[in-house]
């Protein structure tokens, strides 16, 4: 099912929780609300489950709309982040819960809760109450019961913030594979950069209530519209272009245009023996070298009052690198990005 989002304002006495916020989400789409605390991504999900009343604008899925409708009305499938689920039933009576309360036959539900258990790989749960359950196991058992009905839309509310590392990256991909297995239109909200590259076909970037950029992951990684999209979505060296601090060249014409700062990302900087030089070749010292297993981040000092450089490369070469050692950083023209102008 497509959703339409039109000029969609919600106001919390003076604050405003979001801005006249639009947006098209097509069948078949995941797509994820990605943000700081407070952005307004939250609020954005629950006015479109119809658990908060918009001020003002307009929902539309395939045409209709749906800012008075009923929660209980909109069919739509919500995951939370605490689970939910009732704690004196089994894994089974939850998930067919939703189809008792529509009033379907014990045949029915008895079938749709074991395709639902299938699906989610629990068969052998069934009979399990929350309690003896791992966090993993109770969210699958969520995700479970809110696709029981077959909703036209499923909503995930921030849905692994609670679970560990590794079981976090895990439900990552089984929640993928279920929504596209199931081609099923999908919103998640997150806060975590690397759930939404992982899952999202396209990402959703609020600010303050507003919409800063939508696009692929790709898409905001490579061309971000500003330089708070090219903070948040992952690592970023920001170089101030102020008086005193070298002139680098950029990768086109700018119309006359100074900037006055540029990022870079750590795995576009070049490494180089001291004596080398060229365009925006930099004289640094390694001031720190962090090992994160297959990829190590190496911290350059350049001086001139700049912050650190950091420098990101896989396999063990880097990790020669030490300390007090004198290198030359090389900021390719065509990986600067012009993130403010003066």
């Amino acid at each position: 099912m497509s959703l339409r989002i039109t000029n969609v304002t919600k106001r919390f006495g003076p604050m405003t929780a979001l801005d006249s916020v639009s947006l098209n989400v097509e069948r078949g789409e995941f797509v994820c609300f990605l943000g700081p605390s407070g952005c307004g991504k939250t609020t954005l999900l629950r006015v479109i489950a119809g658990l908060e009343e918009a001020d003002a604008g307009r929902i539309e899925l395939d045409g209709r709309d749906l800012i008075d409708l009923p929660a209980q009305d909109r069919n739509f499938g919500v995951v939370f982040q605490s689970y939910s689920l009732f704690p004196n039933m089994t894994a089974a009576r939850n998930i067919g819960y939703g189809l008792e309360c529509r009033r379907r036959s014990k045949a029915e539900i008895a079938g749709r809760v074991e395709e639902m258990l299938g699906l989610v790989g629990l068969r052998d749960h069934a009979h399990k109450l929350p309690a003896q359950l791992s966090g993993g196991q109770q969210q699958r058992i969520a995700l479970a019961r809110a696709l029981a009905p077959d909703p036209q839309l499923l909503l995930l509310d921030e849905p692994l913030s609670a679970l560990d590392a590794k079981v976090r990256e895990d439900l990552r991909l089984e929640i993928r594979a279920v929504q596209q297995r199931l081609g099923i239109t999908t919103i998640m909200v997150t806060h975590d950069q690397d759930e939404a590259l992982t899952m999202a076909d396209r990402i959703v970037v609020m600010r303050a209530g507003r919409i800063e950029q939508v696009g692929t992951g790709h898409d905001l990684y490579e061309r971000p519209a500003n330089r708070f999209v090219a903070e948040f979505i992952g690592r970023l060296n920001v170089l101030p272009q102020d008086a005193g601090a070298p002139e680098l060249e950029l990768p086109a014409d700018q119309g006359g245009r100074k900037p006055a700062a540029v990022g870079i990302r750590p795995e576009a900087v070049r490494l180089h023996p001291t004596g080398r030089e060229g365009p925006n070749h930099l004289p640094a010292t390694v001031a720190r070298v962090v090992f994160l297993g297959n990829l190590t981040q190496i911290f350059l000092d350049p001086g001139r009052g700049w912050p650190p450089i950091m420098v990101e490369r896989l396999g063990p070469e880097a990790r020669t690198t030490a300390p007090g050692a004198a290198l030359v950083a090389e900021l390719p023209a065509e990986a600067l990005q012009v993130l403010e102008w003066r």
